[in-house]
């Protein structure tokens, strides 16, 4: 995989909004360009700040459903959440080819059937249960992309703790719905697919204009499927207005958050706080949903979370050896050049010391 792609398995657990601007939005060093000044925030602050706007946005989302369904919501929160980005960014459309727009079209299709697939999901299983589930995904992609012996033990962990949220049963009575769980897994694999593209994208438009342009996109394909499903309710006012709360909670306020704190902390320190949203997301289920969770389920979460922080840190490890690595060689290199322009300059001052040599003979006779 590519040096983009590596990239955002290190911050693999990161809000989806905000992949993107990880690797575009940066001028590097690390660094993302974003909107300037921190205000008084430090950048842990901002990143609770971040997980707390998205996972109590996805609270009220839930909030919302009765009234307007997971499809609706999710095309209230897609709409709303592009135009504010489009005219916050407000993109450039002119000088880009076909494959620019092609990747475009994929980063919008994967945002908008992962928050299709992820809303269905928390519509029938606890807040905390389905993020958990969902980190799944970006998690494979962090142990697929760092290939370590290591890794076996965070697959073993995060499968772990899928055993005790199964432990129940996932099937009638008290466990899971199961189309909840499939739900939830679906969209960790769209999460994983939407890190991809959004790292490159992130390579072929600058800052955030390629998240504007692909919410865009996911915004289109889900207009048809909420007025199918919504219908009218997508036009009352109150709908609207919660529809804009979720949009800004889960999309346009996190993902400035981010981009402001990844500004002032390394993206691996960003990607091990981002790990800990499933915990943020069972305690706005608990707060907001009232949705307690059982002594198995917060073990398993724990477990989950702890597989995402060592994937992260293992994924970290390795880019920072090759960062190593890169600049020993960068170093040998410059070594060698140096020493053949030495070499070759060594004869041609021989070479002047023996015509003054000659020079201070042929006087001497001359005398």
């Amino acid at each position: 995989m590519g040096t983009g792609t590596e990239q955002a398995a290190v911050a693999a657990v990161v809000l989806p909004e905000a992949a993107g601007a990880l690797d575009g939005g940066a001028g590097r060093g690390g660094r993302p360009r974003g909107p300037g000044g921190g205000g008084g925030l430090g950048p842990v602050a901002l990143v609770v700040a971040g997980a707390l706007s998205v996972q109590f946005g996805a609270a009220i989302a839930v909030m919302l459903m009765p009234v307007a369904g997971a499809v609706g919501v999710v095309t209230l929160r897609l709409v709303l959440g592009a135009v504010v980005l489009l005219l916050v960014c407000r993109p450039r459309l002119r000088g880009y080819g076909r494959a620019d727009w092609g990747t475009v079209l994929a980063f919008g299709t994967a945002l908008a059937a992962m928050n299709m697939v992820f809303y269905q999901a928390v519509e029938r299983i606890p807040l905390g249960v389905a993020v958990t589930l969902e980190v799944l995904g970006p998690l494979t992609l962090s142990v697929l992309v760092s290939r370590r012996l290591i890794n076996l033990l965070w697959a073993g962990l995060a499968l772990g703790g899928v055993g005790l949220l199964g432990f129940g049963g996932f099937g009638g009575g008290s466990g899971l719905d199961p189309v909840g769980v499939l739900c939830a897994l679906a969209a960790g694999a769209l999460w994983a697919a939407y890190i991809v593209f959004s790292a490159r994208t992130g390579r072929r438009f600058p800052q955030a204009d390629g998240l504007a342009l692909a919410m865009g996109v996911g915004a289109v394909l889900s207009l048809p499927l909420g007025i199918a499903v919504a219908g009218k309710a997508l036009l009352v006012p109150s709908t609207i207005g919660l529809g804009l709360a979720v949009a800004l909670m889960s999309s346009v306020l996190p993902y400035t958050l981010e981009l402001l704190a990844l500004r002032r902390m390394p993206a691996q320190t960003f990607a091990v706080l981002m790990s800990l949203e499933p915990a943020v997301a069972a305690s706005a289920g608990f707060l907001v949903l009232d949705q307690a969770l059982s002594w198995a389920d917060v073990l398993a979460i724990t477990l989950v979370i702890a597989a995402s922080m060592g994937a992260v840190r293992t994924q970290a490890g390795r880019a920072a050896e090759a960062v190593r690595d890169e600049s020993r060689e960068a170093r040998e290199a410059r070594e060698a050049r140096e020493s053949r322009e030495a070499a070759r300059e060594a004869p041609s001052g021989a070479s002047r010391t023996e015509t003054r040599v000659d020079g201070a003979r042929e006087n001497v006779r001359k005398m």
